[in-house]
């Protein structure tokens, strides 16, 4: 069962990400960057397995989003921006209910992975261990990722700028325990990441 569910996850989301402008690369690092982060703060290796499946979800809800918002070249307006941040709401409601614990996590993921540990994120301004450690995992390898990569609104940065940025938000929006093990699974992180950075500057 668990081997089906995990075969439709990885299709749906690759669905997703073509909607989005990506080829399923983004959510195949995510899930990867996560499933290290977990294992940094010491979940059980179930625990960890549970979050790298259910990761690549985190973003279903962008399929209720309109192309024009989605793929917009320039900066959003305060209008879409509050159009875009939906996705989390609309991604959860796609996964309420389920009766499975990897479609129960997936739906924590993808309700709370845009809160931040200070309170000032959406859409609930959950802070600190009151947002689910699934969502505290997702959230670093979410952003990470997204800033490494192109997007048609902005240029991939370079990975070490992203790395510094991630430390840089430890304690703010991060919370402070994933991003030390982030740093610590850096060398396996910055592994997954090569083939990225070698596309960004046309290797």
């Amino acid at each position: 069962m668990l081997a089906r569910e995990e075969e439709i996850i990885w299709r749906l989301a690759r669905a997703i990400e073509y909607r989005d402008g990506d080829t399923g690369e983004h959510v195949s690092r995510v899930a990867q960057i996560s499933q290290l982060i977990a294992s940094g703060i010491g979940l059980s290796p179930q625990r960890c397995r549970m979050i790298y499946l259910a990761a690549p979800l985190h973003d279903i809800g962008k399929i209720g989003i309109a192309d024009a918002i989605l793929g917009k070249p320039g900066k959003l307006t305060p209008e879409e921006f509050s159009i875009m941040r939906e996705h989390v709401t609309i991604g959860a409601r796609i996964l309420e209910n389920g009766s499975s614990e990897l479609i129960r996590t997936a739906e924590l993921i993808a309700q709370s992975h845009h809160e931040r540990w200070d309170g000032a994120g959406y859409p609930d301004r959950l802070s600190g261990t009151d947002i689910p450690i699934e969502a505290r995992v997702v959230a670093i390898a979410d952003v990470f990722d997204a800033l490494c990569s192109e997007r048609p609104y902005k240029a991939a940065w370079p990975i070490d700028k992203a790395y510094a940025e991630i430390v840089a938000c430890s304690g703010t929006h991060f919370d402070p325990a994933c991003v030390a093990a982030f740093c610590a699974k850096w060398p396996e992180i910055e592994a997954i990441m090569g083939g990225t950075q070698a596309e960004a500057v046309g290797l």
